[in-house]
């Protein structure tokens, strides 16, 4: 089990006037994660599509907001694999600062085929590389 873990600051442009975080920022965020994910086991997005003809799209995504967050906050996020299907990848991710719970959103990717647009199994060597992320419950 390999818990995925990032820090991103919350800028300005990602907060209202008052300085409280779009939640549209939080999701833009959450994809900025997912992808260094991937790239972290030598799969970036782009090589993914271009050497596999492979892309990930988000088929589920449920988020339970518990707190705002507010401009200039270090946000520390935490990805973990629940699930690796024949084609589906099912993430955990948690967002906290200092410790404090900010949001957690349960999301699940289909491997995608570039040209058909139809679900496809996931390549073997990346399988392999997201099974070594599978949290213990889920193995």
């Amino acid at each position: 089990m390999k818990t995925f873990c990032t820090t991103r600051p919350l800028r300005f442009g990602d907060c209202d006037p008052t300085g409280i975080a779009y939640f549209p920022s939080y999701m833009n965020l959450l994809v900025g994660v997912t992808e260094d994910f991937f790239t972290s086991l030598g799969f970036g997005w782009r090589e993914l599509a271009k050497n596999h003809s492979v892309v990930t799209p988000t088929v589920r995504l449920d988020v339970t907001f518990s707190r705002p967050g507010f401009q200039d906050d270090r946000i520390d996020f935490a990805l973990s694999v629940v699930g690796v299907g024949r084609s589906s990848l099912d993430f955990v991710h948690t967002a906290s600062v200092e410790g404090q719970l900010l949001w957690r959103a349960e999301q699940r990717i289909v491997a995608t085929s570039a040209q058909s647009h139809r679900a496809c199994p996931w390549p073997d060597d990346l399988r392999a590389a997201l099974t070594t992320h599978l949290e213990p419950d889920n193995a």
